[in-house]
């Protein structure tokens, strides 16, 4: 009579020594699924915390940092900026009046809201971005309005045109004014200036987000320990998922900010109208810079100080960078402090092979504005 099935086979040996004849095969069988493995009837060995690979993942704090935070509870926000307190023209033309005098038309492109408020006996300078050019000078003629021009006469006593001034393209400032002395102000001689704003709207946008988890699912322990953002750990893995999902929301909150855009689509997506990010906003009326490197980086970077120059000159500024662009400044500052005979003159002082080399800056200051780094691997 034979014994189905056989359960190992068990062959006798002459010396005590392990041979696959006279031990069980705990590793019998095809694949580390099939039933028949002996090793299946115990626990794998697992390594319960789970490994947090990306570390934080979240973008939390950083529209804290870049600003100040304002709650809102209407469909819209509508804000005021100032003008400046001087008067300035960009983009203004210029034709040779005759003789040593230049007509100066303030608004050539019949820009909306752009109205000449010069007057007669205004003291002026003129600028050429293109080759560096000035002139000052004084107002002779100034007609007032939108299309509105002003006739200079140069101090130097020649025209814009012979002094190799572009004829667009140019800027006018102007500094004070020269009376002669006992002379009066007659009625219309003065244009009264007006202060005006800027005006600035946006729009608040709806987002939503869930998390569902069944009664069941929430009974179920897991073999891994997960530890979330906000605090919570266990072997309960819907904790991790309704705390991602809590994160989640709260980084889409952030990057709408700083993402959003304008709604452009007409029709059915009317109704969503959009909100207008950090990025669109600086597109629209912020300051670019393109084409950054390390190798053109010093120049480029002087040109970005002389445009901080006229747009409020504030000293300490961050910079949230990318890797590429962090590495770009570090070799830029590295070029102008590369030492002598090869040597590297950053980092640690007195560097020897014992010590760590800090190839990196943190911050830097140049022109009087001081700047620091910090990635943004966003």
């Amino acid at each position: 009579m034979s014994l189905t099935p056989q359960f190992g086979s068990i062959v006798p040996s002459q010396a005590q020594q392990l041979l696959n004849t006279n031990y069980l095969q705990f590793n019998g069988g095809a694949g580390a699924g099939d039933t028949d493995t002996f090793a299946q009837q115990y626990l794998p060995e697992i390594y319960e915390a789970e490994v947090e690979r990306y570390g934080n993942r979240t973008l939390s704090g950083f529209l804290r940092m870049v600003g100040a935070e304002m709650p809102m509870s209407s469909d819209q926000v509508i804000w005021s900026e100032q003008n400046r307190l001087h008067i300035s023209y960009d983009g203004v033309s210029q034709v040779n009046a005759g003789g040593t005098t230049s007509t100066i038309t303030i608004n050539p492109g019949a820009v909306a809201g752009v109205s000449n408020v010069i007057s007669v006996n205004d003291t002026v300078v003129v600028l050429d971005p293109v080759n560096g050019l000035e002139a000052k000078g004084i107002v002779t003629v100034s007609v007032p309005g939108a299309a509105g021009t002003i006739t200079v006469q140069p101090y130097s006593n020649v025209n814009l045109t012979t002094q190799g001034f572009a004829a667009t393209g140019l800027k006018v400032f102007v500094y004070g004014s020269d009376y002669a002395k006992g002379s009066t102000i007659n009625s219309g001689d003065r244009i009264s200036v007006e202060p005006t704003f800027t005006q600035y709207s946006n729009s608040p946008i709806i987002i939503r987000n869930q998390y569902v988890v069944s009664g069941s699912d929430m009974a179920q322990i897991g073999w891994v320990e997960v530890a979330t953002e906000d605090g919570q750990s266990g072997f309960l893995w819907y904790l991790k998922a309704e705390s991602e999902t809590r994160l989640r929301f709260e980084d889409y909150l952030e990057m709408t900010m700083v993402e959003g855009e304008y709604n452009q689509v007409p029709g059915t997506l009317a109704s969503n109208p959009g909100t207008q990010g950090l990025f669109q906003a600086i597109e629209t009326r912020g300051n670019i810079q393109t084409g950054f490197t390390a190798a053109s980086g010093l120049d480029d970077f002087d040109g970005i100080l002389k445009n901080l120059d006229t747009q409020g000159a504030i000293e300490e500024n961050m910079l949230f960078l990318n890797r590429q662009t962090n590495l770009d400044f570090d070799d830029m500052l590295a070029s102008i402090s590369a030492g002598q005979s090869g040597g590297t003159a950053f980092g640690l002082f007195e560097n020897s092979e014992e010590m760590a080399l800090n190839l990196g800056f943190s911050g830097f200051r140049r022109g009087s504005y001081d700047f620091y780094k910090t990635d943004w691997k966003y």
